[in-house]
């Protein structure tokens, strides 16, 4: 256990204390969310949902000021992000499930975004900044039938900040932090992270301009007994435009560009090296809704180009773009019947040797019925119509029951559902073992469990899954090939989340995971993730986060062929506390990381934190 750490978390600790003591003001009270939205598009109490929806609130993301997006998911049940806890730049694997990256769809505003020339079509966490985001939905489970192709493990659906009320507003965000090592707990400033954000409103107009920058340094990305250090920077630029025409019509238009660049070294081998990655992403796009009676139609719709080039060894530069549109009405039968019915369209387009594309149509239908005597439904259709593939029918049928008492309720839920993937642009026509007679990946879904809350102080989950994935798309030794059987993953997500006092919540998260049927490299048998979160006063909260990765396997590509290797179990402890100087104005905050400066290996080979500190504030005007 670092002194150092310890002392500089003490301190702050007891200060915060001091100031809690001191305070005079009514202590807030926390409570449970109650409305959720991405399983049906519609607002509806949690007790009317057949899923698990787990919502990161406003709250949770300000808790979390100075960790990453990848970061904040991965405390979340069903989820093992691989190489969210190792230096900043690190390509990150999502694993949700016991799924792999391109079964997971990210969704911005309504807008799905994939790189149509990576290799599995999947989009980067890296280019996504916490400080412009309000809130995240997740749904696990296929979800294909309302959110498309690559719904098949789980759907991240992301809403970033509104334009603020008043003429004008300004919001900054800057931090200060450690890049170090368990080995190496020097303690110099090598993490920088900096946003600011300007918006308002004038009249029926809207307006908000964003900017963000992330660098880090001070840490090699692979383990050698050099260590040269790699760094890694982030840039983002926003810019969103709204007029609301009536109280029926809207429209939003915006743009973003995001740039993510830094120095890598050789994996095969594990050897420092002076290679050197960049990306680009443009995306424009506008959003728009249009209400009557007891309806709504929305459009949503997005153009966006991505570039990489990566200089090593072998080096690469791809070109991807692409168009996406979501148009579908929503219609509300006397709050029993809740229908969407819509139509998606996506043209995806990449240049290899020559530019090569496909397009995607698909009519789909949704209805949600929640009765007045406890039984709920949501049942969904969708016709995926491919241009390289024809046509595809993918369903889900989502039943659940409550029952309610004077303290809360307990809900029975169960969903059959089945999923899509057709092969990318890069596996049918890349530069690197394509094979353009790839067939497609076809899922189904089973899950059953049950839901317990009280007095909306206590909510506590239990739940099943099981998933079967044909024609898995894999790269064996001729190049992309689909698996000759069946792959099977299953396993079991437990979740609590008490408020015992309203100062004070508490929660914690259990996953088991097994996969069959290949390596399944990465993916931990066991996860546990549990917080601490407690309101000294209306200024001051502490949070303290707890992380349990259990073992699991992967590939060591410093022998031919490679081999698969054991990694160990690890523990990690984070303590978050800040404070609000000026209320509403000026909030200051201190992060530490991997507390108790536990050695641990992530990913083989590649460098991982000791114990960090970051420092920042948080400044509104």
């Amino acid at each position: 256990m670092n002194k150092k750490i310890i002392g500089l978390c003490a301190a702050v600790l007891a200060s915060a204390t001091v100031v809690a003591q001191q305070e005079q003001e009514k202590v807030k009270v926390q409570k449970l969310d109650e409305v959720v939205v991405s399983d049906s598009r519609f607002e509806l109490k949690r007790e009317n949902s057949g899923k698990t929806v787990i919502k990161i609130t406003a709250e949770e993301l300000e808790r979390s000021q100075g960790k990453t997006v990848a970061e904040i998911i991965n405390t979340k049940s069903g989820f093992s992000i691989a190489g969210s806890t190792s230096r900043q730049g690190t390509v990150l694997g999502v694993f949700a499930r016991g799924g792999r990256g391109r079964q997971v769809l990210i969704i911005i505003d309504g807008v799905r975004v994939s790189d149509p020339s990576s290799v599995g079509q999947e989009y980067d966490l890296r280019l996504l900044t916490a400080a412009s985001i309000e809130s995240i939905e997740i749904i696990k489970g296929a979800a294909s039938t309302l959110y498309g192709t690559n719904a098949a493990t789980a759907v991240i659906n992301i809403t970033t900040k509104k334009a603020a009320k008043d003429a004008i507003s300004g919001n900054f965000q800057a931090s200060v932090g450690t890049n170090q090592t368990a080995a190496n707990q020097n303690f110099d400033v090598n993490e920088f992270a900096n946003s600011a954000r300007v918006s308002g409103t004038l009249d029926k107009f809207t307006y908000k301009v964003g900017f963000s920058n992330r660098y880090s340094d001070g840490l090699s990305a692979i383990v050698t007994p050099e260590n040269e250090k790699d760094d890694f920077s982030n840039y983002s630029t926003d810019v969103n435009l709204g007029y609301t025409f009536s109280d029926n019509f809207s429209v939003n238009v915006y743009g973003n560009q995001t740039k993510n660049s830094g120095e890598y070294d050789e994996s095969f081998g594990m050897l420092d090296a002076p290679y050197s990655f960049t990306s680009d992403q443009k995306r424009a796009g506008l959003s728009s809704t249009y209400k009557y009676n007891k309806g709504s139609v929305v459009i949503n719709g997005a153009y966006s180009e991505y570039s990489s080039e990566n200089k090593s060894a072998f080096p690469s530069a791809y070109e991807g773009k692409n168009i996406v549109v979501d148009v579908y009405n929503k219609y509300n039968f006397n709050d029993t019947f809740y229908t969407v019915l819509g139509v998606n369209y996506i043209n995806d387009e990449t240049e290899y040797a020559e530019i090569q594309d496909f397009s995607i149509v698909d009519p789909y239908a949704n209805v949600v019925y929640v009765s007045d005597f406890g039984l709920n439904l949501n049942l969904g259709a969708r016709l995926n119509n491919h241009s390289e593939y024809g046509s595809n029918f993918v369903y889900n049928f989502n039943p659940s029951y409550v029952i309610k008492n004077t303290n809360g309720y307990v809900k029975l839920m169960g969903s059959y559902a089945t999923s899509y993937i057709t092969p990318s642009l890069n596996q049918l026509f890349g530069n690197f073992g394509a094979n353009p007679d790839l067939d497609p990946e076809e899922d189904r879904t089973i899950e059953g469990g049950l839901e317990y809350a009280a007095n909306d102080k206590l909510r506590i989950s239990a739940l099943y899954f099981n998933r079967k994935e044909e024609n898995f798309v894999f790269y064996g030794a001729t190049g992309y090939d689909n698996a000759e059987n069946t792959i099977e993953a299953k396993g079991v997500e437990v979740e609590l989340d008490y408020t015992p006092v309203n100062a004070l919540n508490i929660g914690a998260n259990y996953t088991f995971t097994e996969r069959e049927g290949d390596a399944g490299i990465r993916l931990p048998k066991h996860k546990v993730n549990a917080f601490a979160n407690y309101n000294f006063s209306d200024r001051t909260n502490a949070s303290l986060n707890y992380t349990m990765v259990g073992n699991r396997s992967d590939s060591d590509f410093a022998t031919f062929p490679a081999t698969n290797v054991n990694l160990h179990a690890y523990t990690l402890l984070d303590l978050y506390i800040s404070h609000t100087l000026i209320n509403n104005k000026l909030t200051v905050f201190a992060n530490a990381s991997n507390l108790l400066n536990e050695e641990y290996t992530e990913i083989l080979g590649f460098t991982t934190k000791g114990a960090n500190v970051r420092l920042g504030l948080n400044l509104t005007l």
